[in-house]
């Protein structure tokens, strides 16, 4: 089982790369907003109750996934409502059962990442899709998170989202 634990800053592509991989290579697509959605019904955005079922959440779907070898993509946007210990403990829930976890960082110039950020597909989920708000979180440092492990971090700036898929299928092919 393999979890594909691609990661960015808001307005990266991650959901738009993360359906081209899926398409390219049959994987499970996760995509964080529809956790963020379902246990925003219940608590506030950034409370402890949301806090706890949102990881409790991901941290189970994760674990069930690798104990029926069922290999995945996840989107993850690192913020600051984010435990820190979360990281480590998907690697833990993964390679227990005998899964690996695949990191991918996706990055984009600022330009271009706030170019993006008021596209209309953003709204669809609720995502953060005000050029204006996403720099107000981003200089009060919402989006600071500790460095994830090490894996393949590749600048999308200039690249179809197609060709960002095929690259990471390959770079997941390697692994």
């Amino acid at each position: 089982m393999k979890l594909v634990f691609l990661h960015g800053p808001p307005g990266v592509g991650k959901l738009t790369v993360g359906r081209e991989l899926a398409a390219l290579t049959d994987l499970g697509l996760f995509h964080n907003h529809l956790t963020v959605e379902l246990v925003s019904s219940l608590f506030l955005f950034g409370s402890e109750p949301f806090i706890f079922l949102r990881e409790q959440v991901w941290l189970a779907a994760f674990a069930e996934a690798a104990r029926n070898d069922v290999s995945l993509i996840f989107t993850f946007c690192p913020e600051r409502t984010v435990r820190e210990r979360f990281v480590q403990e998907t690697v833990n829930a993964v390679e227990a059962a005998g899964g690996q976890v695949i990191f991918i960082e996706l990055t984009c110039n600022e330009e271009e990442l706030e170019r993006r950020m008021e596209d209309a597909s953003r709204k669809e989920f609720g995502k953060l899709a005000s050029v204006e708000r996403y720099r107000s979180l981003r200089d009060a440092g919402a989006f600071q998170f500790p460095k994830l492990p090490n894996g393949l971090i590749l600048d999308v700036t200039a690249l179809q989202p197609g060709e960002s898929a095929q690259l990471i299928s390959e770079y997941i092919e390697s692994m």
